[in-house]
């Protein structure tokens, strides 16, 4: 399956001049339960076709910006074929001017385009929502599993780590005081998110891990977990993050999507738009 992200034309996706460039990156080898987010960035793609194109929330049309979507997806036979080639397709990109935005594929697919982001960057700090902390040296023999990412994230910048409900015993002493906020303690908190964006440098990388939502909105991920962040916390978020700071990049994954559930898949493309919009409209 091949097309433009949100079915623009090619007007509104020229890769000389727009502002994001989207890059599929199907990668699932590492993942260790459900499997099928290779099949993430066709489904955020075809679903995004049907998303209207005028944002109420910031009134504004970001496609206007320009939305390029790379033809070619990053295939690799394997993770450290597939962290190399990310990171070599984002700083590319970087140093053309356009803004990454990656579709995982499992979330492996982050330490490559940080590694990028963090070379065209030096102050760069990372955003991570996820239900995990993924903070294992390695896992099953490798460095670079999904469940090993903010491990290498952190050999690159610091990071701030949000809606956090499932870790192995063995992370505990990765654990950053203050730049972890554990989903039990943000439901109830009506401040967490000024702390969060603190936390933050200047230039921000956000990776949106899927299953940082809880299931009951989104579904379709490899390793569901209940208690999760919903719709509008999320945004909230996204939104004050754009605001006062410079998001330079950004991937989501983890999307397993499934035949009878489109709604997870349209989520997904929502939520990048979304992203998109609040980038177009922080001015920044």
């Amino acid at each position: 399956m091949s097309g433009a992200f949100l079915g623009l034309e090619p007007r509104w996706s020229s890769p000389s001049d727009s502002r994001f460039t989207v890059i599929k990156a199907p990668f699932d080898t590492t993942s260790t339960w459900i499997k099928g987010a290779d099949r993430g960035p066709d489904a955020i793609i075809e679903a995004s076709a049907h998303l209207e194109l005028y944002d109420i929330e910031t009134d504004s049309e970001a496609f206007r910006s320009g939305i390029a979507t790379r033809d070619e997806a990053i295939e690799a036979s394997s993770v450290e074929e597939m962290v190399s080639s990310v990171e070599s397709v984002v700083g590319t990109l970087l140093g053309n001017g356009t803004m990454p935005v990656l579709f995982g594929g499992e979330h492996s697919v982050t330490i490559g385009s940080v590694r990028a982001a963090a070379k065209v960057f030096p102050k760069l700090s990372v955003l991570q929502l996820d239900a995990h902390t993924d903070l294992r040296p390695e896992y099953e023999g490798s460095p670079l599993n999904h469940a090993c990412v903010m491990a290498r994230v952190l050999e690159s910048c610091p990071a701030v780590q949000v809606g956090i409900r499932s870790m192995d015993a063995s992370e505990r002493p990765f654990l950053r005081k203050g730049r972890v906020f554990f989903a039990r303690d943000i439901v109830y908190d009506t401040a967490w998110i000024d702390r969060v964006v603190d936390e933050l440098s200047d230039d921000v990388y956000v990776t949106f891990d899927l299953d940082v939502l809880d299931p009951s909105i989104m579904p379709a991920t490899g390793t569901p977990e209940p208690g999760g962040l919903l719709w509008y916390d999320s945004l909230r978020l996204l939104r004050k993050v754009a605001r006062r700071k410079r998001i330079v990049a950004f991937d989501v994954v983890e999307l397993c999507p499934g035949t009878r559930d489109q709604a997870s898949a349209f989520l997904a493309a929502k939520l990048i738009y979304k992203i998109m919009s609040y980038i177009c409209a922080s001015g920044r």
